[in-house]
């Protein structure tokens, strides 16, 4: 197989336009990940997967954001309605482990029903009281251990569903108290302090696939953590991460420069792939320019993650799903 394209790209629409399946099939990007604008019904995101990995002709990850409450991409009827993480985990209470793995099982069948294989998710950044609204009702809690021990709970629900996992975001967006998606957060915590912030990733190091956090650590580094190679090197020695890393949304507003400009500084301080959201022809034009192919040893994780995919363990989804409605049930949940 050819080399493939350092990167993750979203689609226009619903459908491809010739122009994409041309420009996907000349650069092959590692993936790709679907938002709203690309989903009508189930046998719809079905067919869009298939073209989707026919262009670039190999079993790309298509990955998607369906972690429930605000960010859930499939909406009934592809997908139920679930809370919130954070009431979800405060509701269940002493079962929330279990709850999770039950949710997030339930979400890889669904998933999977209409071939996306990836999810963004677990989110282990840990809660504080200041954290960003457009953040904090995503996490798991507000203590390190208890969000390591959840975020294993969601990722083993993913894998045993077939869905790759995707741990976000490394190494730690709790603290942040700016939305990265406008501004760049910019966090004043001591070294010692943010231990407690790099815990999580480092209890779930072994995951397959992470994405960076758009953020200043004033303490270890002036750069955010995606374009620093002093922060790459501390997810990769220190937290001991050596899966695949994607960027967050290369687009997002945290970040300085040009898209070719941010998509270099990435991959020189030592991410992985690229990962290009919105679907703009254009500026995947500019990405995949500035970005390349899968070389060394990204392109070693990159083959590692495709040798590991998982394969769905046979379950009775219906038996899980009364198990959970039983199990929120008796904490008082509704």
């Amino acid at each position: 197989m050819s080399a493939l394209g350092a990167v993750i790209f979203g689609c226009e629409g619903p459908r491809l336009s010739p122009r994409e399946r041309d420009f996907f099939r000349d650069q092959r990007p590692f993936g790709f990940i679907l938002f709203a604008r690309n989903i009508e019904d189930c046998a719809q995101v079905r067919a869009l997967c298939a073209e989707l990995r026919a262009c670039v002709d190999h079993d790309a990850p298509i990955l998607i954001d369906q972690e429930g409450g605000r960010v859930q991409r499939f909406r009934p009827p592809l997908g139920r309605e679930w809370p919130a993480p954070l009431a979800f985990v405060t509701q269940a209470g002493a079962a929330a482990e279990r709850a999770m793995y039950l949710r997030y099982r339930i979400i890889a069948d669904e998933l999977r029903a209409c071939g996306v294989d990836a999810n963004c998710a677990p989110l282990v950044d840990v809660a504080e009281t200041g954290t960003h609204p457009f953040l904090k009702d995503r996490c798991y809690g507000f203590e390190a251990d208890t969000v390591a021990r959840l975020g294993r709970a969601v990722a083993q629900g993913l894998m045993e569903g077939g869905v790759y996992p995707v741990l976000k975001h490394i190494p730690g967006h709790g603290r942040a108290r700016a939305d990265s998606h406008l501004d760049l957060p910019r966090v004043t915590a001591g070294r010692a302090a943010l231990a407690r912030d790099f815990a999580p990733f480092k209890a779930l190091n072994d995951l397959a696939m992470g994405m960076t956090a758009h953020l200043v650590y004033e303490a270890l580094d002036d750069q955010p953590a995606t374009v620093s190679p002093m922060m790459m090197r501390l997810i990769r020695e220190e937290i001991g991460f050596d899966g695949l890393i994607m960027t967050d949304d290369i687009s997002m507003q945290a970040l300085s420069g040009t898209l070719a400009e941010r998509s270099r500084a990435s991959i020189a301080a030592g991410c992985d792939v690229i990962l290009h959201c919105n679907g703009d022809f254009d500026e995947m034009t500019e990405v995949a320019s500035a970005t390349g192919q899968l070389s060394g040893a990204a392109e070693r994780r990159a083959e590692a993650v495709l040798a590991a995919r998982p394969t769905p363990t046979p379950v009775d989804i219906s038996a899980l799903c009364a198990e959970l409605e039983a199990l929120l049930s008796g904490q008082g949940y509704v």
